[in-house]
């Protein structure tokens, strides 16, 4: 007899929707099942014809634990993940204090959010100045990717040069490790800051000016060049817009081994939304024009870009203050990861009329194949992790305040209206969520560490 049944869905993968039933066994996925059959499990849910999706993988996560918890901590974090299809997340090492950048830390960062987390987790390793002889270390431990910025950072983490970069590069490259970059050039947002702040008074196109694109494009094209050069693997995070997703496709083309990531908040909202609502919008790289969302999606959809994470950035509302902080103060990040699988659904499957493969590829598979854990996460088959979403495709939603998990229920994503929802989110045979509501046990996430 199987654990759990989940019968009369449609089963998505990364090249066709079908039939079947799912029998899960030991928190594996343990038979599929396209004939009607007679199963037995212990516990049946009836998918009512619906959708069901590998469990979304969110690339890019700011949960702020240890250290900054009253921005975010894991229990809030990953209540929302599990509510909103996320059965895996990969969280990044700064806004952390420590930052997570040796194997000491590691071990304590583990056994301090372990208890509380509702869905499973990775590690982002740190990749800053000071640790490039621990990058080994935390490789066996078990980090799935290491993350630098080449480009201005928070006050608790540090940027890297070109030339600090391709050290770490190569170190990393004989661990067989993959590096991932926020690519904004660090000289290029200075000056235009600079620039910018000898006005008298600023406003919201002044801080768009003072990111542009050319930043973004020279950076990544530096990073692509040293893995080539290299032959080493790196990812580029949160790309904003297609010019940068055309690098990264050359560069795959030619055999170079980058990967690309981009966010919900790049696939649905504008310039014109940080010029209109303000801080709310804030990030970086920054909102771009309505044309780039558009050619973006076309970039998610081909596979050049393996992932669509959330870049959640939480903080309380006071940090979002134009007048407290100034515009260029203001606290820059967007808060969405209880919302990317149902945006990127209404969005991209029901807007724009892209199959509902393309959650299987850029939530699941791309994310899984990207941070080396494909084989246990990322997919419908048998013998992985029985991580799977139930989403209702004609159900419609409204964004609220009240609907979110987080510490702090602010987000941009507020107010924002779709159809196609997560109804159902199951993490190792277990429902951690259903309707909209947490229904899992704290404590019941674990590690995920990178398959060798």
């Amino acid at each position: 007899m199987f654990d759990l049944l989940i019968k009369n869905g449609k089963v998505v993968t990364v090249d066709r929707i079908y039939d079947a039933s799912i029998c899960v066994k030991d928190g594996k996925i343990a038979a599929i099942v396209e004939s009607d059959h007679e199963l037995a499990a212990k516990e049946v849910i009836d998918a009512k014809g619906n959708y069901v999706f590998p469990g979304a993988i969110d690339s890019h996560a700011h949960l702020n634990d240890p250290g900054y918890n009253w921005r975010e901590d894991y229990e809030h974090g990953t209540a929302a993940a599990g509510v909103g299809g996320f059965t895996t997340i990969v969280d990044m090492p700064l806004q952390n204090e420590p930052a997570l950048t040796d194997a000491k830390i590691f071990d304590k960062k583990e056994e301090h959010v372990s208890p509380k987390a509702y869905v499973d987790y990775c590690f982002w390793g740190g990749l800053v100045d000071y640790n490039l002889d621990a990058l080994k270390e935390l490789d066996t431990k078990g980090c799935v990717a290491f993350k630098s910025f080449i480009g201005p950072v928070s006050p608790d983490y540090v940027s890297l040069t070109i030339g600090q970069a391709r050290e770490a590069i190569e170190i990393l490259k004989s661990v067989d490790a993959r590096a991932g970059f926020h690519c904004e050039d660090y000289s290029i947002i200075k000056w235009e800051e600079g620039r910018a702040k000898k006005k008298e008074k600023n406003d919201w196109r002044d801080f768009l000016n003072s990111r542009p694109l050319i930043a973004e494009l020279v950076a990544t094209q530096s990073i692509i060049e040293l893995a080539r050069e290299l032959e080493a693997k790196v990812h580029i995070c949160h790309v904003s817009h297609p010019k940068v997703a055309e690098l990264i496709r050359k560069a795959q083309l030619e055999g170079v081994d980058v990967t690309g990531e981009t966010c919900g908040h790049y696939l649905t909202f504008t310039d014109e939304d940080v010029v209109k609502n303000g801080s709310l919008f804030k990030c970086a790289p920054p909102l771009r024009e309505a044309s780039a969302v558009e050619e973006l999606w076309k970039y998610v959809n081909d596979g050049t870009l393996s992932c669509v994470g959330s870049d959640h950035s939480p903080c309380e509302l006071s940090e979002k203050s134009e007048e407290k902080h100034g515009i260029f103060g203001a606290w820059g990040g967007m808060s969405g990861i209880q919302n990317v699988m149902q945006v990127v659904f209404s969005e991209g499957v029901v807007k724009r009329g892209y199959s509902p493969t393309i959650l299987a590829k850029a939530l699941s598979e791309g994310p899984a194949k990207t941070f080396g854990i494909y084989g246990k996460k990322g997919a419908i088959e048998v013998g992985f992790d029985a991580d799977l979403v139930i989403l209702d495709a004609k159900k419609e939603w409204e964004i609220t305040p009240e609907s979110l998990y987080y510490v702090n229920k602010i987000s941009g994503f507020v107010g924002l209206k779709g159809v196609g929802l997560p109804v159902c989110t199951v993490v190792r045979g277990q429902v951690v969520a259903q309707d909209g509501k947490l229904v899992g046990q704290k404590g019941f996430g674990e590690l995920v560490k990178k398959i060798k």
